[in-house]
């Protein structure tokens, strides 16, 4: 049969499918045709759901992106292999115990059924019966969430964290902290019942990894050569800068799914709730590069890139309940507030390589309270309730200032807890000499570009230089590359 016949052929066949369709359609009762459209939504729901999963997972090869691109080249390879094994951990200990301490029925702090996702009873998820999807999909949505909040601590305790003490880190995160923050709002726990909302996890996912980032690299202390004498700060310049954008990029993509996702429905909605979040990311971006325009004289490149970032975490809780002009007001704040932080937690000490604490704690923070002001119910009926600036009161901002501290308080004490025993133990930090040649080498045995030498960069000012021995990581092609 000839290409052209097969064509004809299988039109013909679709023809006769429509009308069987058609007829079946015509003698259908009211209860087969409900259930009909039931099972066809379900199907559409579950397609959008996984899709918007996968979009999340791919974030985090965004995120080993940003943190390798704005860290040196001889600490890539252990930037990489954090991020994946935050995933590959994660994966186990959410699906053995996170998933049910998260969602599982329990009481208002934890759930405490529902472990290896096993459905006992009707009740077991009950907190997640609002989406009609499978269990298997609200798994797999979730799950990458996890990884999410996981992979944040990774840049700030980045080019000094013992391989082996951050993945004991990222087990617990997934299977414990993460999970009980989250049952307190998304679980029906006791933030859920105050009144505090969290569409998508500024709060829930972005804040809980940056709280835990803030006291992991508080007590690992900062880089070598981070510090001068005197106190002043020394830049350590990222290797690869492209590499970072490119990362920021696949991040902007992934957030598409990241809060559209979160309506766990194919609901009309989700177009507005895309428009929302790239707004506020484009002016984000926008103002982080005007401030550090005017404060260093020139367009900082990292500044913007987390300038984005910042936008697209604040908007990030509020998304679905804002107007597209209030997402672009809380959008600016972020970018402007980004590089504040940044400034400020390198004033104070606290040597967060890639800016994880200021973009996803500071800016998480931020737009969750950003919520209580501007929320709008006609976006979301019967959820919110208006913001203080649309006439709702001090009710909702009040519900949100208590969310947002009690999440930091439990972080902080869950991180002090944590890593307080794991440094009087198996340590956080590589030894010196480890820092001074690189977690490659030290922590893999091998190196992310073997057919370059790491030399001293042609700038100076850079801190790695002000300590001896230790070299920056500009690539400088070797002789034998070069031969």
């Amino acid at each position: 049969m000839s290409r052209r016949a097969r064509y004809i052929a299988g039109c013909a066949a679709l023809a006769l499918g429509g009308l069987a369709g058609r007829a079946f359609a015509a003698e259908a009762t009211p209860a087969e045709l409900a259930a009909q459209i039931a099972e066809n939504k379900a199907i559409l729901d579950t397609v959008w759901v996984m899709l918007a999963a996968f979009l999340v997972f791919w974030m985090q090869a965004g995120f080993a992106y940003v943190e390798s691109g704005l860290t040196r080249a001889k600490n890539a390879n252990n930037i990489m292999m954090k991020n994946l094994m935050d995933f590959c951990m994660g994966s186990l200990a959410y699906w053995a115990v996170g998933f049910g301490i998260m969602f599982g029925a329990g009481n208002a702090f934890f759930g405490t059924s529902g472990f290896f996702v096993i459905e006992s009873s009707e009740k077991t998820f009950e907190s997640l019966a609002w989406t009609n999807v499978p269990l298997a999909a609200k798994f797999m949505f979730q799950l990458v969430f996890a990884a999410t909040a996981a992979t944040i601590v990774s840049g700030a305790m980045a080019e000094r964290t013992k391989f082996s003490t951050y993945l004991i880190y990222s087990v617990v995160i997934s299977a414990v902290i993460y999970p009980v923050i989250g049952h307190w709002i998304w679980g029906g726990g006791w933030l859920a019942q105050l009144g505090f909302w969290d569409f998508a996890g500024s709060t829930v996912v972005h804040s809980t990894g940056a709280w835990m980032a803030l006291v992991g690299a508080a007590l690992l202390g900062p880089r070598l050569g981070k510090y001068r004498p005197d106190g002043k700060a020394n830049a350590i310049p990222g290797h690869n800068l492209p590499m970072a954008a490119l990362g920021v990029f696949i991040l902007w993509l992934g957030w598409f799914g990241f809060n559209p996702g979160s309506t766990m429905a194919a609901d009309p909605s989700i177009a507005h709730i895309a428009m929302t979040t790239n707004l506020a990311a484009a002016i984000g971006g926008i103002l982080a590069m005007a401030t550090s325009w005017a404060i260093f004289k020139k367009p900082d490149v990292s500044m913007t890139l987390n300038g984005v970032l910042a936008g697209l975490v604040a908007i990030t809780a509020p998304c679905a309940f804002v107007s597209p002009l209030s997402a672009v007001i809380i959008g600016a704040g972020a970018g402007i507030l980004v590089v504040l932080a940044v400034l400020f937690f390198e004033k104070v000490h606290l040597d967060d390589p890639v800016g994880a604490v200021s973009v996803h704690g500071v800016c998480g923070a931020y737009g969750t309270l950003m919520l209580g002001l501007f929320a709008q119910d006609k976006f979301a009926p019967d959820t919110t309730g208006n913001g203080l600036l649309f006439g709702g009161g001090l009710t909702l901002l009040k519900a949100q200032f208590i969310g947002v501290i009690s999440v930091f308080a439990f972080a902080v004490v869950a991180g002090l807890l944590l890593f307080g025993i794991l440094k009087a133990t198996v340590g956080l930090r590589v030894t010196e000499s480890e820092e001074i040649e690189g977690l490659d080498i030290g922590e893999h045995g091998n190196l992310a570009y073997p057919d370059f030498e790491m030399g001293e960069p042609h700038s100076a000012g850079v801190g790695a230089s002000k300590v001896p021995g230790l070299k920056a990581t500009v690539g400088v092609p070797s002789p034998q590359a070069a031969d």
